[in-house]
């Protein structure tokens, strides 16, 4: 109402990447509660505004002022009062930092225009009532869980309730039995953990199960049929598409027709609003279906560009359509399979992982190990020699998994995971000790 753009810090990542987040957008504030910090405490350049503050300035006499103004003034009153009348489909809602392909965080800005053309897609793709329930368990500095979770709810008469830890299965399990949740957008990591730590009569009412951020297994499928007679879909979606691009949908059966919207395997269709199609990466020519190539979106919900950063958002975005940098397949009947991934990042666990980054950080490691007199030894060289690289291979329980091959190195490959492990890194960065392969 304020016209203020927000931005939800990824508190997952280290104090230096949200300095430079604060820092790139200007922040001035950062609204937070003291219990948080307890147990996150975090170094930022900035103002605190604490909620347990801010509950206090809150008195009666303020409350009983709102509940007038709320109950007893017309709509239109209320519009012009906060100025909601001025507000334009294109100003600027909120910036959500992603660290793309090359692991330098970039601000994805997001426009009232794109959140409200995801929340009208997900309507009609989903048919959301007034008696369903959404157990939002994804963080708000994502913007699956932001626009989906958060403004879908926010929007429609659907009820939403919420969890901080998508890993307290537990806790998850409970609020979906006691508010008889009927909704869940998850990823297939969290998912296979509700399966194996909750009871099924917890999600008893669930009738919609959305998975994406990372790869939908079969098995998966089948083991949430099993357990609470859900079949989970799969859709696709990119920050700078807000996210939702296409999606899978719950199949339609009647006495006499039976109309799939569900192919496991695929992220399904185009979502209303949005077109799609497939180009030859190398010519430019547009591919007809089931022809290989990289996968351009158009729509409403794509994102004003990259904050501060116009030399990049004019490499993704051009004559109105954005690259997402995925080589994809589309079927006969507008099916998209992803098939591969031109940027050199990987989903883990529905996280963003940039190979690129790992291999700087690796490459920093071993230049501090490698002795001196190795060290001169390569030196003698004209050309530079490659001693790693960092890319990934599929992984049943988190979708994707990390792997480091590397040339016959002056140390033990297990001194190289020890130091890269106590780094400061994220967790989803660190291969496990054996994925580095000579």
């Amino acid at each position: 109402m304020m016209k203020k753009v927000t931005v939800n810090l990824n508190y997952t990542l280290s104090d230096e990447v949200m300095n430079y987040c604060i820092k790139n957008t200007g922040i001035n504030y950062v609204v937070t509660s003291k219990k948080f910090l307890e147990k996150k405490p975090v170094n930022l350049d900035t103002k605190f505004i604490f909620l347990e503050d801010i509950k206090e300035e809150i008195n009666s006499n303020g409350r009983t002022w709102a509940a007038v103004k709320a109950f007893g003034l017309p709509a239109i009153v209320i519009e012009w009062m906060y100025g909601l009348t001025g507000i334009s489909l294109d100003d600027l809602l909120t910036v959500v930092y992603t660290s793309g392909s090359t692991g330098e965080p970039k601000g994805v800005m997001l426009s009232q225009r794109n959140l409200a053309s995801n929340v009208e897609a997900a309507d009609r793709l989903f048919f959301l009532q007034a008696s369903d329930t959404l157990v939002g368990v994804l963080p708000f500095f994502h913007s699956f869980g932001y626009t989906i979770s958060l403004w879908t709810v926010l929007n429609l008469p659907l009820k939403g309730v919420y969890h901080f830890n998508p890993l307290d299965a537990r806790q998850v399990g409970k609020l979906a039995e006691s508010h008889r949740g009927t909704i869940l957008l998850s990823t297939p990591t969290f998912l296979r953990s509700y399966l194996k730590r909750c009871p099924a009569e917890q999600f008893k009412h669930m009738r919609l199960i959305v998975a994406g951020a990372e790869k939908l297994p079969q098995e998966l499928v089948d083991e949430c049929l099993q357990k609470i007679n859900v079949k989970p879909i799969e859709g696709y979606g990119a920050t700078e598409l807000s996210p939702l691009a296409c999606a899978n949908v719950p199949d339609q059966i009647g006495e006499k027709y039976k109309q799939i919207g569900n192919k496991l395997g695929t992220v399904g269709q185009p979502i209303s609003g949005v077109r799609v199609k497939v180009i030859n990466p190398d010519t430019g020519e547009e591919f007809l279906y089931g022809q290989e190539g990289l996968l351009y979106v158009q729509g409403d919900n794509i994102m004003q560009g990259y904050l501060n950063a116009p030399e990049k958002t004019a490499e993704v975005i051009k004559d109105g359509w954005y690259n997402t940098g995925d080589m994809v397949k589309i079927d006969e009947e507008g099916f998209i399979s992803i098939t591969g991934r031109k940027s050199r990042f990987s989903k883990i666990g529905g996280e963003m992982v940039p190979h690129i980054k790992v291999e700087e950080e690796l490459l920093n490691i071993l230049k501090q190990l490698t002795p001196a007199e190795h060290e001169a030894e390569q030196a003698e060289n004209l050309a530079p020699v490659v001693m790693l690289a960092v890319t990934a291979v599929p992984d049943d329980k988190k979708g994707e998994r990390l792997i480091v091959l590397h040339k016959k190195l002056p140390f033990a490959a297990e001194e190289l995971y020890k130091a890269f492990s106590s780094s400061g890194v994220p967790n989803l960065w660190i291969p496990d000790r054996e994925s580095f392969i000579e």
